[in-house]
């Protein structure tokens, strides 16, 4: 028979482990993964790959100074790119309202298409090894470049150690189509084969908060407004992650 001085007793130890756990979980951490704008190998029907010096084309620029103006109201606290040029571009806009330096991050590159770097997209499609990146992309490798897995394992080691790095703060990442879309395809718990069926506009932007049980999607291939993200006061210590609707 459990006394009310027992109940009292078990209610006061609940209370404190809930308030110790409370003071030790950290507030949410946001990542911003955010594509490149459009660039000026959009015309030529040409897989820019790595290929140094592609930059954005006007409607590109155009796309980076209406992403600075969308996400300047952010509580962002750094803002990390792909070292290729169309990626820094893309960030610079945004970095400058913020007044924060630009950090070029090789872990969120574009992927190593190797020999298929600068081919006409059109003779690629009529490659056989085409049809097995859109069956089996998990299982390809590009000739002398990567395969997804390994693209997909650089990029959340990558991604998971700037969350570390920045715990209880929100982030902007600027990649990659593929490399965003293969890191969703990881944080949604969906197989890398079905990768494809993201879609990762230029200029996009992604979300994913990141709390103690794990991350949670909260934005997918955004072109829209975002709410301004929040963290509640220590004193109530009720933070909740946003729940943005999603687009598409």
């Amino acid at each position: 028979m459990i006394t009310n001085n027992e109940k009292d007793g078990s209610a006061q130890a609940n209370d404190a482990t809930q308030e110790s756990e409370s003071k030790q979980s950290p507030r949410m951490t946001y990542l911003f993964l955010i594509r490149h704008g459009e660039n000026d190998w959009v015309d030529t029907g040409k897989l820019a790959g790595r290929t140094p010096g592609v930059h954005l084309n006007e409607k590109g620029h155009n796309q980076s100074a209406a992403l600075a103006e969308r996400l300047k109201v952010q509580p962002l606290s750094a803002v990390y790119s792909s070292p290729l040029v169309r990626c820094v571009e893309t960030a610079q806009p945004l970095a400058a309202a913020l007044d924060l330096p630009v950090r070029e991050e090789p872990g969120v590159i574009e992927v190593d298409y190797g020999e298929w770097r600068g081919a006409a997209l059109k003779d690629l499609s009529k490659k056989p090894e085409w049809q097995l990146v859109q069956i089996y992309p998990g299982g390809f490798r590009f000739p002398d470049g990567e395969t997804l897995r390994e693209v997909q394992n650089r990029v959340v080691t990558t991604l998971e150690r700037i969350r570390n790095e920045h715990e209880g703060e929100a982030v902007a990442v600027f990649a990659h189509g593929d490399v965003i879309r293969t890191a969703l395809a990881y944080y949604i718990g969906a197989p890398l084969d079905l990768f494809q069926r993201i879609h990762i506009n230029t200029a996009s932007v992604s979300l994913i908060g990141f709390h103690r049980f794990g991350p949670a999607i909260l934005r997918m291939n955004d072109t829209g407004e975002l709410p301004v993200i929040q963290w509640e006061s220590k004193e109530t210590d009720k933070e909740e992650p946003a729940k943005p609707e999603s687009s598409a």
